[in-house]
């Protein structure tokens, strides 16, 4: 099967140019200006961007958290990311203290084998590293091709890591090449003040705003940038927000030392007001919580000072009934937003057409970095001879406008309800198959593939 896409602009993290690709089942085969060849299905991309398919480095679709499970499946998840032009996810694998990390992935495949609709692969969240653990990291890496490992500096008794398992857990990372992600907040601090602000009968979930001060974010990047910096173990942030935990990156950096900061489209473009809206602020419960408009600025041009390399979501919804779970206790509230659909179209609205990031930086954030950071480059992450065709075909000049009654994650609300886009995923290509056109999905659950990763590097 040969397709080819004519005319289209291509936009990766470093080339704009206008040309034709060729595709032959699934990777790209030729590039060039006015290509002379034959091909089954001839698409017709004049005015429209091309660009590398999305890889969204952080989501957890059907995860148990607090009682119940985020609300979209492997299926409806992966579907909702290809409507939105994220061709790749990485999902999180949840160890159970006392169990092995073996048991957990087998629980997580049984969830996610053959009901993926666009491709995935995990990282690996080591909440008990004990001796028989630390036996499993060699082979996670280089048989399953798990390279990355997640951390929790907070929510103690369930995920949390105490510093003496950071230490041992990095060291044996390092030694087969792995990389270690983790959750940096103070979660003895944070929990004082959730205990604190119940006590006094404050319940709303603004007070789950106030129990995460920047501090606890701040203090705990540095604490994790300091034991990385110890180990000479690659660490990788995930979900940054804030101006003190920046400033703490930006502080490694003073010595040398190279970390990867990973934010998500939320903390780019909502803040903190949202909690003073009752219980309706019970949508935006996240952790970290959304920041200030200052915190937006720091990650805006963190983005442009190479200090932050990934845009992502954390992709974690729940109905309303869900968070209704927590309306007389915020500490109950189930903590995630969906946004996998939406990250693409928000990010190159928001900004490459407002002019805060080049069309460049756009490509590089949202799949180029992640591709090469966790070991999937140039497989995945750009449009080049050899690599696989995930492309999105993109009007970078259409608007339209973000709602639950259109979009296609398994929620009953939006957290960017009514929001106006410019730009819009017309046709997406996974692994050289049109996915999405036309608003339809043409692949079924099981088309998505598991991509095994390769051992990392402290470079991009």
């Amino acid at each position: 099967m040969r397709t080819l896409i004519k005319n289209g602009r291509i936009i990766t993290a470093t080339d704009n140019y206008v040309a034709d690709v060729l595709i032959e089942n699934e990777t790209v085969i030729a590039i060039g200006f006015q290509l002379e060849v034959t091909a089954d299905k001839i698409i017709d991309a004049t005015g429209k961007l091309l660009m590398p398919g999305g890889i969204d480095p952080h989501v957890h679709l059907d995860m148990p958290f607090m009682g119940t499970y985020s609300s979209d499946n492997y299926e409806t998840g992966t579907r909702a990311a290809l409507y939105g032009g994220t061709t790749t996810v990485i999902d999180f694998i949840l160890q159970k203290q006392g169990n092995s990390l073996q048991s957990a992935l087998e629980e997580w495949k049984g969830r996610s084998d053959n009901n993926c609709v666009g491709d995935y692969s995990f990282h690996m969240a080591v909440t008990d590293f004990n001796d028989n653990t630390k036996n499993e990291i060699k082979h996670f890496i280089e048989e399953e091709g798990i390279t990355s490992f997640k951390t929790f500096m907070a929510y103690k008794g369930a995920l949390m890591v105490d510093d003496r398992q950071m230490i041992g857990l990095m060291q044996e990372v390092k030694k087969y090449g792995g990389l270690i992600n983790v959750h940096a907040t103070n979660g003895d601090m944070i929990d004082y003040l959730i205990a604190k602000h119940k006590a006094e009968g404050k319940m709303a979930p603004l007070y789950h705003y106030l129990s995460q001060p920047e501090i606890t974010e701040a203090e705990a990047s540095g604490r994790f940038a300091d034991m990385a910096s110890y180990t000479g173990c690659p660490g990788y942030i995930v979900h940054l927000t804030c101006e003190g935990a920046l400033n703490a990156v930006r502080n490694a950096t003073r010595r040398n030392q190279k970390l990867f900061v990973e934010t998500c489209i939320q903390y780019l473009i909502l803040d903190a007001s949202l909690y003073e809206n009752n219980f309706e602020g019970a949508k935006w419960v996240m952790s970290p919580p959304l920041r200030e408009k200052k915190d937006q600025e720091t990650l805006w041009a963190g983005l442009n000072q190479g200090l932050v390399q990934v845009v992502a979501t954390d992709h974690c919804p729940f109905m309303w009934e869900q968070k209704l779970m927590g309306k007389d206790d915020f500490s109950k509230i189930p903590n995630g937003h969906p946004a996998i659909e939406n990250r693409m179209e928000l990010l190159f609205s928001e900004g490459v057409n407002k002019g805060k990031i080049t069309l460049n930086k756009y490509v590089e954030v949202t799949s180029t970095n992640a591709a090469k950071i966790f070991g999937m480059f140039p497989k995945k992450g750009t449009i080049a001879i050899g690599s696989d065709a995930d492309i999105v075909i993109f009007d970078p000049e259409e608007k339209h406008t973000l709602s639950a009654a259109s979009h296609h994650m398994n929620v009953d609300y939006s957290g960017y309800e009514g929001w106006e886009v410019k730009g819009k995923v017309k046709t997406v290509l996974l692994r050289g198959k049109v996915a999405i056109d036309n608003n339809q999905c043409l692949v079924d659950k099981g088309y998505g593939q598991f991509i095994k990763r390769n051992k990392v590097s402290q470079t991009i």
